[in-house]
């Protein structure tokens, strides 16, 4: 079955290159859903498949000069910490495969519907951002810190149990406390820290012994071209098209899992 995996890799590859978004909100939910993968053991191995391939996008906008490393450290501050303390917990609560498949599970089908909503209301929640005589509102300077540390803290909790967050939910978050930033930078610096909070919750998972290895490799010979293909069709296909279809795709996913 390697080579569905394979296939499952480059669609997902495919997604995320066009969009933006979607590699842990489908391809989590696809290896439980469709390949009957254990949740905990799909989220830890999505973690390494996330931090392997966002590792390139970041070093592009890095290049090319897109990301804010200061609001990347201060996420950094709350998100990495918040991923070990919960590897910590795991370890210490002992959760047995049945607990911490219901733990998952649960919190996955919620992480889904988050992203499936904010992928909806994104047009909305960058309105919200703006007072009524055009000009943009945003949280005094002396506040900005200490909410990028905390919002990292959420993220980083809710991706390390879930694999979800680091991607839609981080982009809506950074668009709501830095609104001046441009797209194309809040893309970027979302991605850049991805690339260290997913690689810190995968390694940690890794020490739980929930990532397969042979199944990493098979997604990754698929998504790596699926990712390079799809960043080359992104500008010829409309967000708004793609965007609405995603959201639903999630909210159908993640009723599932919630159901189950």
């Amino acid at each position: 079955m390697d080579w569905l995996y394979t296939i499952s890799g480059f669609l997902v590859g495919l997604i995320v290159g066009v969009t933006g978004v979607g590699g842990g909100s489908l391809m989590t939910p696809l290896l439980v859903l469709f390949f009957g993968v254990s949740p905990a053991t799909a989220v830890g191995t999505d973690l390494l498949y996330a931090s392997i391939t966002k590792a390139l996008g970041g070093w592009v906008h890095g290049r090319n000069g897109t990301v804010e490393w200061k609001i990347v450290g201060l996420l950094s501050l709350g998100s990495l910490p918040a991923a070990l303390l919960t590897i910590l917990a795991f370890k210490l609560l002992g959760l047995d495969e049945k607990s911490l498949t219901g733990l998952v599970t649960g919190v996955l089908s919620v992480a889904l519907l988050l992203t499936a909503a904010a992928l909806l209301f994104k047009d909305r929640i960058q309105k919200l951002a703006q007072r009524e005589d055009g000009t943009v509102a945003e949280l005094h300077h002396r506040h900005l810190p200490a909410a990028t540390i905390v919002t990292g803290a959420i993220v980083g909790v809710l991706v390390t149990i879930s694999s979800i967050g680091a991607g839609v939910l981080g982009t809506v978050a950074l668009l709501f406390l830095y609104p001046r930033l441009t797209t194309v930078k809040v893309v970027g610096t979302d991605i850049a820290h991805a690339v260290p909070l997913t690689a810190v919750a995968g390694l940690g998972h890794m020490t739980l012994g929930t990532v397969d290895f042979v199944l990493l490799g098979s997604l990754l010979l698929g998504s790596l071209p699926g990712i390079y293909i799809g960043s080359h069709l992104s500008a010829k296909v409309p967000e708004k098209v793609l965007r609405p279809i995603l959201a639903v795709m999630l909210l159908l996913i993640g009723t599932r899992l919630a159901l189950n």
